[in-house]
């Protein structure tokens, strides 16, 4: 089918409003009256707040303060537990956990009453790392310090181990990572006690601080309404933590009877907000003579800061992505979430296969070296193929072939020529090149069962003028979900992406589609879209008022007529479980995902065994999507997604002192700039996803999983040295130099 709107690079829907400085964000909505908030936080990790003193010669009389006591309704953020309070009472479990909130018309003298509120609080030990947690030196939650668990069992490890040729083992470290959108949290509040509360909001996901208010203010569904503002970025970010802050906000509109704005600056957002999780897992494979991967026992674990958060569902992700993109038959694998008196982590791009894949994609070629075959050699070996079982026992659907995927990127790269021409380098030289390159997949959509635990709706509606409206809750963070929507939406209806609108995501206005996460907004809601606009042009056609065959003009006038003789013209779609999906939450097996993009990334890098830089100098990333619906904001996805795994992997470091974020500035928290990148040169290989609209698959998580591996790779390439931590600074490296040199003269 040849198509008029789908795989053509529309312009923004969005994009001249932004471009102009028409575009609202928090920041930019001044209404008459409006008081500032801020939020008073612990300066300790762990221990009992002993008492609270108003300190300075301020007019406190004129400050509204909030405490716990002033919450109408449950002191906790609804999400996968209760356990993290909006305001800490009797005791606090991390640095930056918020204990007061403040509200007044001066910014200015705001800020300085902050600073003259003095909690005193009896310290209490605290734990901050995994280790400690798992060794359960202090238990700060539960039993055992474990928020979850998970154990995912195939075939029958322990039976390999003895009649296999060889066994590699290894572990690897990630560390936390910012996600550093361009606009910090942000959100305005108007509250009364009988009308109810309106949120306006920098966020992903309406439905998730609909829900979290409820309890907290101790009111039905109908009177809590929260509208996305424009928000600047998201990447994870903006999922679970906009809860808190709607509700702070809330809380000081409520007490004050005023409008309440409540905006991080970049220092307190760095601080107290989550960040991608640290992880370590651990790796036992048992491989044959010839390269197979005869069994897989893997360990992987999570630091989850003090509360649960979403942890469960990062840990489940990473978990089921820990085999990535390989065949083996024999497969254990072990996770957990743990608890520390960090502030929570939380979502982040990838969602836990970024940690996953990169262990697995290093400790690929650590079975390379010890094998003494080729990295590529390993991989074409084990790849997955249509028809084999995945850990989880999932039958793969897709028609990927990973081999001719390795095929093109190494083609497109030069790998082969750059691996023969660097291995004539100068022993002596300064400046090492290498060449590195990981294999993987991602998931597209909530895992198992969870799409059906959504029951997402989303819908169309005709206007009087003859457009088409889109109703769905996914937001547009800057990904294209406007634009995309709208080629969708034209495409199936046979008319111009002009003729559609997209409604701003109101709780008031539109239905619940789930959340703006885990590359689902355009297989699964866009899906749902193409759904809505297929019931609505049958019902138009039903009515007689369209003939098949029709113009855009004539669609046009028969939405107008069909308004004008009935009324509303809505369509409505929700999430129904395709036949052959099925997923077993007890046991943790059946189809994880409906579909994976899968993809091949390569590096090139030089690194200056002076002062133990690495550059990346050129990148390769070839993945297969489905359909690309945009080939633009495709590219643009892949790029950012590779621009940001690149400060993954040997830029950005998180600095901890025992729980509190000691590099919060775009100063000292280094990431890449755009001096630092290298080109990057984005390809595609298509196919048809039946699940997705047009065949499209989700594609924007899938860029973080691969940069970072692919970048080590090439490290290891060019130095001889198996580095297995990221971040990888020049001072890791150096050690890792030092250790060589020590070795080699011991």
């Amino acid at each position: 089918m040849k198509h008029t709107r789908v795989g053509k690079s529309e312009l923004r829907k969005e994009g001249q409003s932004k471009l102009t400085g028409q575009a609202k964000y928090l920041d930019d909505l001044q209404p008459e009256g409006c008081w500032y908030g801020v939020t008073v936080r612990s300066e300790v990790p762990r221990g009992h707040i002993r008492a609270i003193h108003f300190e300075g010669d301020l007019p406190w009389d004129d400050i509204v303060v909030v405490s716990a006591k002033d919450i109408p309704g449950e002191n906790h953020v609804a999400c996968l537990d209760t356990d993290q309070p909006f305001l800490a009472d009797k005791e606090v479990a991390h640095v930056q956990q918020a204990i007061l909130l403040l509200a007044h018309p001066d910014k200015h003298l705001l800020e300085e009453a902050r600073r003259n509120v003095r909690v005193e609080i009896d310290p209490l030990p605290g734990v901050f790392t995994i280790e400690d947690s798992r060794a359960c030196s202090e238990v700060i939650w539960g039993e055992d310090n474990v928020f979850k668990r998970f154990l995912v069992q195939k075939g029958d490890v322990d039976s390999v181990w003895e009649s296999a040729a060889h066994i590699v083992e290894g572990e690897y470290e990630t560390g936390a990572q910012e996600q550093l959108y361009i606009e910090p949290n942000a959100m305005m509040a108007v509250a009364h006690s009988e009308e109810g509360v309106t949120l306006w909001g920098s966020l992903q996901c309406p439905y998730y601080v609909h829900k979290a208010l409820m309890p907290l203010l101790d009111l039905p569904a109908e009177k809590v309404r929260i509208i996305q503002a424009e928000t600047g970025g998201g990447f994870g970010g903006k999922e679970d933590y906009p809860s808190i802050i709607a509700g702070h906000a809330a809380l000081l509109a409520l007490k004050s009877g005023k409008t309440v704005k409540l905006i991080y600056d970049r220092a307190e957002d760095m601080a107290a907000t989550t960040k991608r999780h640290p992880s370590w897992t651990r790796h036992k494979t048992a491989v044959a003579e010839d390269g197979t991967i005869l069994a897989m026992d893997i360990e992987f674990a999570l630091d989850g800061g003090a509360f649960m958060t979403l942890s469960p569902v990062v840990l489940s992700r990473g978990t089921i992505h820990a085999v990535g993109a390989y065949r083996c038959s024999n497969v254990r694998i072990t996770s957990a979430a743990y608890a520390t008196n960090t502030p929570p982590h939380g979502a982040f791009r990838g969602f836990g296969a970024p940690q996953s894949i990169f262990a697995l994609e290093r400790h690929i070629d650590a079975i390379a070296r010890q094998l003494g075959m080729s990295r590529e050699e390993v991989r074409r070996r084990n790849f997955l193929a249509e028809g084999d079982i995945m850990a989880t026992k999932q039958v793969v659907r897709d028609q990927v072939d990973m081999n001719l995927m390795l095929d093109r990127a190494f083609k497109e790269s030069g790998y082969h020529e750059k691996v023969a021409e660097f291995a004539t380098q100068d022993p002596n030289a300064r400046f090492k090149k290498g060449i590195g390159f990981a294999s993987f997949l991602h998931g597209a959509g909530f895992t198992g069962s969870g799409e059906v635990h959504l029951a997402s709706v989303a819908g169309v509606e005709g206007t009087d003028e003859g457009n088409v409206r889109v109703l769905a809750a996914s937001t547009e963070i800057g990904q294209g979900t406007r634009t995309i929507f709208s080629q969708i939406a034209a495409e199936t209806l046979g008319v111009e992406c002009d003729d559609i609108v997209i409604s701003q995501p109101d709780t008031r206005e539109v239905p619940d589609s789930g959340p703006t996460v885990a590359s689902r907004t355009v297989m699964v809601v866009g899906k749902l879209v193409q759904s809505a606009c297929i019931g609505l042009k049958e019902t138009l056609l039903q009515s007689g008022l369209l003939k098949k065959g029709y113009s855009r003009d004539e669609f046009k006038a028969a939405v107008g007529a069909y308004r004008r003789e009935h009324g509303a013209l809505k369509s409505l779609s929700q999430y129904k479980q395709p036949p052959n999906i099925t997923w077993n939450d007890d046991t943790y097996e059946g189809d994880a995902y409906a579909s994976y993009a899968w993809a091949v990334y390569v590096a090139e890098v030089t690194v200056d065994t002076v002062t133990y830089e690495t550059q990346v100098d050129d990148f390769v990333a070839l993945q297969e999507v489905g359909k690309v619906i945009n080939p633009t904001l495709a590219e643009g996805q892949i790029e950012g997604g590779v621009a940001q795994a690149i400060g993954y992997g040997i830029y950005e470091k998180v600095v901890w002192d025992k729980g509190n974020m000691l590099n919060n500035r775009m100063t000292n928290y280094i990431m890449p700039t755009a001096a630092d990148l290298p080109p990057i040169r984005v390809f595609f290989e298509e196919s048809d996803n039946p699940y997705g609209p047009w065949g499209a698959k989700g594609i924007g998580e899938l860029p973080m999983d691969g940069a970072a591996p692919a970048i080590l790779s090439a490290v290891e390439h060019a130095t001889g040295l198996p580095v297995n931590t990221i971040p990888l600074l020049p001072e890791d490296l150096m050690e890792a130099f030092d250790a060589r040199k020590e070795a080699d003269h011991g």
